[in-house]
């Protein structure tokens, strides 16, 4: 048998036979790791036998590993792939099912995860459970599974105003971050903005508990702000942090498995292409794929593990395309052929994208939305909301989407009570909405 790390590997599991790449097995299971580096007698066996597994569960496991994207729908599925990710310790797999988490199988896989002693996946259900209807807490089976989802905090909503910095309204009661009382129905105010800080034409976005806003302009000139900042909940602290390397505003910022994304953006008046990638560990930025095309305020989401961006094209066509990480490059998904007029947003919910925009063009003021199912790639229109004003942002949660038109200090989702977070409506290219803090 080849001992090369390119060899096939011959598994039997649950009496059935898998062939897989030695390399592969390696690299991303700790079992496999650990036994063909021990020097046991398995370990130079032409075959490998685990008895302990089931056959699907591992057929899953390695069409994870090989980078696809298998549908578990039936309890049984889920429950032998979370038995895989404990016993191979494969962190891929562990991972996947976090990406798979809904309303229907998060209770089941928080059980799961407790069961198994999977605590990242453990952590992610029960943040899923804690944010969502008390109905799905109620499902739960295990006492420490429930002991666990009761210790989390909830999540709170957050809207940023969007003031620019200008000398003697740097107190300006405008200047704040805001959080969604739900309990309550009413927002309340977080904390102020930095001083050195503008929201005007920023990225902001949430990443590991802590909020970012970089870039952002001063005046009618549009300068850039150098430094960015970072608001962190637990202390009530900001703290500057390295802008990226090509100075931007109007860019996109997003935060996915553990980066910040820099996507696109303006500078000097003129779009970019251009991508950075900050690492907060070692805090420092680095540049990576560039979009197909030089944007500005691209619409982004992230679902099932995945980055996408929406951008606009010639003949009415709005482009929806993927980051993907290894090879660094961005992918085409689909193509949306609609009349557009102005403003759209994209929101991810479970396994699909809704793109949402004012159109279409004879009717501008209505808000048109379409919904990409990224399983099978099909694209259905939902119903045309009536919903009135200018730019759009949106967000979705727990079985609903929710758009918000900015035309007013502090817009808010249809579902909740308008709130004011300080009695005054200063001028705002909108509300940044976002989910960030427990």
């Amino acid at each position: 048998m080849p001992r090369g790390p390119e060899a096939a590997v011959q598994v039997w599991v649950g009496g059935q036979l898998f062939e897989a790449e030695r390399a592969l097995l390696v690299e991303h299971c700790g079992f496999f790791h650990g036994l063909f580096r021990s020097g046991m007698r398995e370990a130079r066996a032409a075959e490998v036998r685990l008895g302990v597994l089931s056959a699907s569960g591992f057929r899953t496991t390695l069409q994870v590993l090989r980078g696809e994207r298998p549908a578990l729908a039936a309890a049984e599925e889920l429950l032998q792939a979370v038995e895989c990710a404990a016993f191979l310790q494969a962190p891929a797999l562990a991972r996947f099912l976090e990406h798979s988490l809904t309303s229907d199988n998060c209770a089941l896989l928080c059980d799961a995860a407790a069961a198994f002693g999977l605590h990242d996946l453990l952590h992610s259900a029960a943040l899923f459970i804690r944010d969502g209807a008390r109905e799905l807490a109620a499902e739960l089976a295990l006492p420490e599974a429930r002991a666990y989802v009761a210790a989390q905090r909830p999540s709170s909503y957050v809207a940023v105003s969007t003031p620019t910095p200008t000398p003697g309204f740097l107190e300006d009661a405008s200047r704040t971050l805001c959080y969604l009382d739900e309990e309550e129905d009413a927002w309340r105010t977080l904390a102020a903005l930095p001083l050195e800080a503008s929201t005007m034409l920023a990225g902001v976005a949430t990443l590991g508990n802590k909020l970012y806003i970089v870039g952002g302009v001063r005046g009618a000139s549009k300068e850039v702000v150098e430094l960015g900042f970072c608001y962190d909940p637990d202390g009530g602290t900001w703290r500057p942090f390295p802008s990226p390397h090509q100075p931007r505003y109007d860019t996109t910022l997003a935060g996915f498995e553990g980066y910040l994304y820099a996507i696109g953006g303006e500078f000097q008046r003129t779009p970019m292409s251009s991508v950075e990638r900050y690492d907060p560990a070692a805090r420092c930025w680095s540049f990576v794929a560039d979009l197909p095309q030089p944007a500005a305020g691209v619409p982004c989401a992230h679902a099932r593990g995945r980055l996408f961006v929406c951008l606009w094209r010639p003949a009415d066509t709005t482009a929806v395309v993927e980051y993907a990480a290894r090879p660094d490059a961005w992918l085409p998904v689909a193509e949306l052929r609609r009349p557009q007029s102005y403003g759209h947003c994209m929101v991810a919910h479970r396994d699909s994208l809704y793109v949402v925009r004012n159109g279409p063009s004879d009717d501008f003021l209505h808000c048109a939305i379409d919904c990409l199912n990224l399983g099978h790639g099909s694209v259905t229109r939902c119903r045309q909301s009536s919903q009135q004003g200018g730019a759009l942002h949106g967000g979705g949660a727990w079985g609903h989407v929710y758009t918000v038109t900015a035309y007013s200090r502090c817009s808010t989702p249809s579902r909740v009570a308008p709130g004011d977070c300080s009695g005054k409506k200063p001028a705002s290219r909108g509300p940044v909405l976002c989910r960030p803090f427990s």
